[in-house]
């Protein structure tokens, strides 16, 4: 497997890089700021983005995505967030003033989807709170979830944002807490961590159990 992190750029945003073995074909898991340097790495690595994956439509995780994607690249983000880029008056009036970039190839996922993606089987979990149309990926056969804004090394994402849901998030973190411990954690921000780790060490899980 191949996997790999950027996070230079200005909110400490992780990009996840993600290729099964024997393939050039890449995900990208929320482009972030730095589109240039994102294809540079997967350039060095001789890989070749076949899909971006938005866990969700904040600009500091997809504010890119556009110009990443280009004509070629399907970018996939669920329907509650994908207004963001086909209503941005709409995003603007629930309180994020600085629109997206457009998309050429927008596409949809649901909860419980599983997309089969230059090799890789990502499954869907709709994960509302942070942003109505918040998701995490799971990917099983390597063992790992990217679990954008939902859940940190430590912590967890905000929900007061005006699109926020403190009561959606609260059952999309009791949702998380049901993934396997072993399971690998690639989040929006910081290290990544495990299931396990946050559900014994998490102060912000520990209600849930």
């Amino acid at each position: 497997m191949y996997l790999d992190v950027f996070d230079h750029n200005p909110y400490g945003t992780d990009c996840w890089l993600l290729a099964a073995d024997g393939t050039d074909e890449a995900i990208v898991v929320d482009p972030g700021f730095e589109p240039e340097a994102v294809r540079a790495l997967l350039t060095a690595a001789g890989k070749t983005p076949v899909a971006v994956l938005l866990t969700h439509a904040h600009l500091d995780h997809a504010g890119t995505a556009g110009p990443f994607a280009g004509d070629d690249v399907p970018v996939f983000c669920h329907p509650a967030d994908a207004v963001a880029f086909t209503d941005p008056v709409a995003w603007r009036r629930d309180g994020f003033p600085n629109p997206l970039e457009p998309v050429k190839d927008l596409r949809s996922f649901e909860d419980g989807d599983v997309l089969r993606l230059g090799g890789v089987d990502v499954e869907v979990w709709h994960t509302p709170g942070h942003t109505p149309g918040h998701c995490i990926f799971r990917v099983d056969a390597e063992v790992l979830v990217f679990s954008g804004d939902l859940v940190f090394a430590g912590s967890i994402g905000r929900s007061d944002f005006a699109n926020s849901d403190p009561t959606a998030m609260r059952r999309s973190l009791a949702r998380f807490l049901t993934l396997p411990d072993d399971l690998r954690v690639l989040p929006g921000h910081g290290p990544e961590t495990t299931v396990g780790r946050e559900r014994a060490a998490n102060p912000y899980l520990r209600e849930f159990g």
